[in-house]
């Protein structure tokens, strides 16, 4: 139905940044919300940050002030600006996307995860 691919993980030091990046692709209409989640082995997925198709953003109290979401409607793309990193930043991040389908029908898609690593 809906592909999401995502890119950018990776392993950093503490205080530094990395951007990941969502691509969404298949039998796509339109997109709805956006969003990246994160995961450590043994816990429960969270929410890291939303945004919908007009913009209107959402973080974790967490990220608040060091991660940034954005969009590109036209890519179908989302990413996640991560400045000033820590130790607990690591994590599996997962990108999610509310999809309607050309098909008729909703679909809320999951990226297959990317590892982010920060050292101390």
């Amino acid at each position: 139905q809906v592909q999401l691919v995502e890119s950018g993980g990776g392993l950093v030091q503490a205080g530094g940044s990395l951007r990941l990046s969502c691509t969404a692709s298949g039998n796509i209409f339109s997109i709805y919300t956006m969003g990246w989640y994160r995961q450590a082995p043994g816990k429960k997925r969270e929410l890291v940050a939303t945004i919908t198709s007009v913009g209107s953003t959402n973080y974790a109290d967490s990220v608040k002030g060091r991660f940034t979401i954005s969009r590109d409607n036209a890519k179908n793309t989302v990413y996640l600006q991560m400045n000033s990193l820590k130790s607990e930043d690591t994590r599996i991040y997962y990108c999610n996307a509310e999809v309607r389908l050309r098909s008729a029908g909703l679909y809320n898609a999951w990226g297959q995860g990317t590892q982010v690593t920060v050292s101390s």
